[in-house]
C-alpha cells in the first residue's frame, strides 16, 4: 500500500513539473480544456434536459391556469343566469300573464308591462342577450319577452325536453344575426309551472357570445366550450361553432380531466380538458384549452441553450490565442514601470489597465509613486500653513487684548456715577441708574448659572420695566398677576429668560401706542402643568404675520429682528426642558399679542 501512495504522488509530481515546464501557451489550453471544456459540456447537457423539463412544466401550469380561469368565468355567469330563471320562474306577475286568458292584445300588454324584473334583467346585465318566455296560451302574443310557443318551436327537442321535466338545462342554440350570419348562444332551459292551469311555459336564457368572448377569450390560448354531448357553442376561432371537441372527451364523467399533447392540425398541442357540473342542473360543460405555439416554442428556447452553450465553448479557443500575448505585453509593461520607480522616474508612459491582479499591482505601484509626490508636496505646504497659523494666532491675541474689559467694572463705574448724581441732587437720574445698575447685576450675577428662582426673574422683569417706563413715561403700564398657590420663590426658572419676551412686548407690540398701553404678567398653575403668560394690548399681527413668526421661532431667520430673541428662548427652553412647543404665540390683529410659556409643574420645582 505504501509502495503503490509512493507511486501516485511521484505521478502527480512528475505531471505538476511537467505542466510548470511547458510554455505559457500549452499551460492555457490545457487549463481551457481542463477547466472550461469539460465542466461545460457536462452541465450543459444537464442545463438542457433540465431547461426542457422546466419550461414544459411551466406551460403546463399555465394551461393548466388559464382552463381554471375560463371554469371560474362560466361558473359566475351561469350560476348569475340561474339566480334570475329563479327569480322569474316564480315572479307573481309572469304567472299572471301566463295563466290568464287575455281578451285582447292591450289587456295582455299591460300585464307585462307591469313586469319590471323582465326588463331589468334583459337590459342590465351583460351577460345575457335575450330572455324570452315561450307558452302554449294562445292569448299570448308576442310582446317584450313573451312569445307564443307556435308548431316550430313546440317540435324543438329542447322544447320538448323542457315541458317534460322539471329540472334546468343547458343547450347550445343556433341562431341569425339580421345579416344572416350564424352564430351560438349558449342557453339555459326550464319549465315554468304555470299554477291554476293546463298552460305549458318555457323561459329560455341566452347567454351573450360577445361577453364571453370577452371575458374568457385569450390570444395565447385556443379555447373550446361544449355542453354535454352538443356541438361546441364557443370558441376563440369562430369557425369551430357548431362542430364537434376537436380532442376525444369521455361524455359523462362529472369530474372529467385530461390533459397531454395531441396533433391537432399538422401541429403538435398541449391540450387540458376539465369538465364543469353545471350549478343545480344535469348539464355537464367541457371545456378545452390549447397551446399551439408551445412546442415550437420549447424546441427554439433548447435550440437556443444548445447554441451558446456551443458558443462558450468554442469562443473561448478562439481568444486564447490573443489573450497569451496580451498577458506577456502587460507584464512587461508592469516591469518596466517598477523599473521607472526604481529609477525615482514617476512619470509612466504606459499604464496595465484592467480589473485583475497585474492591473491591481500596477494601481497599488501608482498609490505609492503619488503617496511619495504627496509627501514632497505635503512637507512644502505644511511650512506655509505653519506660518500662516503664527499670524492668526497673532492676530487672536490682539482681538482678545481689545475684548478685556471686565463687566465688573462697568457695573462699579455706573455705582460711581450714581453716587455724584445723588450728591448733586439728581435724584431722578441717581435711581435710573441704580435700576440699571441693578439690571447689570442681575445679569452678572446669572452668567453661567442654570436656573434661577421665578421671584428673581420677575424682579428682574420689574426693574427692566420701570427703566423703560423712564425713557416712556405714561405710555404704558404694566401689572403682575400672581395666582394664589403659586409660590415664585419655591419655583426655578431658566435666567433671562422673561425680559426678552417683556422687550418685544414694549418695543413692537406697544410702538404704535402713545399712551393706555399695557404689559399683563400672568402667573398661574393648571393641574400638573405651570403657565406664565406675558400679554399687551398693542396692535397685535394679521393671521400671515403670525404664521411666519412662528415659523421663524422654529427655523431661524436672522431677517426678522423679532424673532430672533423668541428663537433662542425657544431652543434654551427645549435644550433644557426636552421636547418642543414650550413656547406659544397667540395674536389678534388690532388686540395685541400673547406669548405663553408652558412647563410640566414638576420640572419647575426641582433645580437641574
Amino acid at each position: 500500500m505504501k509502495k503503490d501512495g509512493k507511486k501516485r504522488k511521484a505521478k502527480r509530481l512528475h505531471i505538476l513539473r511537467s505542466f510548470r515546464q511547458s510554455g505559457i501557451k500549452t499551460q492555457l489550453y490545457t487549463v481551457y480544456f481542463l477547466a472550461l471544456i469539460l465542466p461545460i459540456a457536462v452541465i450543459g447537457i444537464f442545463l438542457v434536459w433540465n431547461t426542457n423539463r422546466l419550461l414544459t412544466n411551466y406551460h403546463w401550469d399555465l394551461l393548466e391556469a388559464d382552463n381554471s380561469r375560463v371554469r371560474s368565468i362560466l361558473f359566475e355567469i351561469t350560476t348569475q343566469v340561474y339566480n334570475i330563471s329563479e327569480d322569474l320562474t316564480f315572479d307573481e306577475g309572469i304567472q299572471d300573464v301566463l295563466r290568464t286568458v287575455h281578451g285582447t292584445q292591450k289587456a295582455m300588454a299591460e300585464k307585462a308591462d307591469r313586469i319590471p324584473a323582465l326588463d331589468s334583467y334583459s337590459y342590465n346585465y351583460a351577460e345575457i342577450e335575450e330572455l324570452l318566455i315561450y307558452t302554449d296560451n294562445i292569448t299570448v302574443h308576442d310582446y317584450k319577452q313573451f312569445r307564443f310557443a307556435d308548431e316550430e318551436i313546440r317540435n324543438k327537442k329542447w322544447y320538448q325536453r323542457a315541458v317534460s321535466q322539471s329540472s334546468v338545462f343547458w343547450v347550445p342554440v343556433m341562431n341569425s344575426d339580421k345579416y344572416g350570419n350564424e352564430y351560438w348562444n349558449l342557453c339555459l332551459v326550464r319549465k315554468i309551472p304555470v299554477l291554476s292551469s293546463d298552460y305549458h311555459a318555457v323561459l329560455v336564457i341566452k347567454v351573450s357570445d360577445n361577453y364571453l368572448h370577452t371575458r374568457i377569450g385569450s390570444r395565447e390560448y385556443g379555447s373550446m366550450v361544449s355542453v354535454d354531448r352538443e356541438p361546441v357553442f364557443f370558441s376563440s376561432d369562430r369557425s369551430a361553432y357548431g362542430l364537434g371537441q376537436a380532442v376525444p372527451i369521455a361524455y359523462g364523467e362529472k369530474y372529467y380531466k385530461y390533459a397531454g399533447k395531441m396533433k391537432i392540425d399538422d401541429s403538435m398541442c398541449f391540450v387540458d380538458v376539465s369538465a364543469l357540473p353545471m350549478y343545480q342542473s344535469d348539464s355537464i360543460v367541457y371545456i378545452t384549452t390549447m397551446n399551439m405555439q408551445v412546442s415550437e416554442s420549447v424546441r427554439n428556447i433548447t435550440a437556443i441553450c444548445i447554441l451558446i452553450i456551443l458558443a462558450n465553448i468554442l469562443l473561448p479557443g478562439i481568444f486564447i490565442r490573443y489573450f497569451t500575448s496580451y498577458f506577456a505585453s502587460r507584464v512587461l509593461t508592469l516591469r518596466q514601470a517598477m523599473h521607472q520607480a526604481s529609477n525615482e522616474d514617476y512619470e509612466f508612459t504606459a499604464a496595465v489597465r484592467g480589473k485583475d491582479e497585474l492591473s491591481e499591482v500596477f494601481s497599488d505601484l501608482e498609490i505609492m509613486v503619488q503617496r511619495i509626490k504627496e509627501k514632497d508636496a505635503g512637507m512644502y505646504e505644511a511650512r506655509i500653513k505653519e506660518k500662516e497659523l503664527l499670524n492668526r494666532q497673532q492676530e487672536m491675541e490682539f482681538k482678545m487684548l481689545a475684548s478685556q474689559i471686565n463687566p465688573h467694572f462697568l457695573y462699579n463705574t455706573l455705582e460711581t456715577i450714581r453716587m455724584r448724581a445723588f450728591t448733586a441732587g439728581d435724584r431722578e437720574a441717581a435711581k435710573a441708574i441704580k435700576m440699571l445698575g441693578k439690571s447689570l447685576r442681575y445679569v452678572l450675577d446669572n452668567t453661567g448659572k442654570v436656573v434661577t428662582t421665578l421671584d428673581k426673574e420677575l424682579g428682574h422683569v420689574e426693574n427692566y420695566l420701570a427703566i423703560q417706563k423712564l425713557r416712556f413715561g405714561e405710555k404704558f403700564g404694566s401689572f403682575f398677576e400672581i395666582e394664589e398657590g403659586v409660590e415664585p420663590e419655591k419655583i426655578f426658572i431658566l435666567p433671562l429668560i422673561l425680559q426678552p419676551i417683556v422687550e418685544n412686548a414694549v418695543l413692537h407690540g406697544l410702538e404704535e401706542k402713545e399712551s393706555g398701553g399695557e404689559i399683563r404678567v400672568h402667573v398661574y398653575i393648571r393641574q400638573e402643568f405651570f403657565f406664565i403668560d406675558v400679554e399687551d394690548n398693542g396692535c397685535g399681527m394679521e393671521e400671515e404675520e403670525l404664521k411666519k413668526l412662528r415659523c421663524s421661532i422654529e427655523v431661524r431667520d436672522t431677517g426678522r429682528s423679532k424673532s430672533i430673541g423668541l428663537y433662542n428662548i425657544s431652543q434654551r427652553l427645549s435644550l433644557h426642558y426636552g421636547g418642543a412647543r414650550n413656547l406659544r404665540i397667540y395674536s389678534e390683529s388690532g388686540k395685541g399679542t400673547m406669548v405663553r410659556l408652558t412647563f410640566f409643574l414638576e420640572n419647575m420645582k426641582n433645580v437641574r
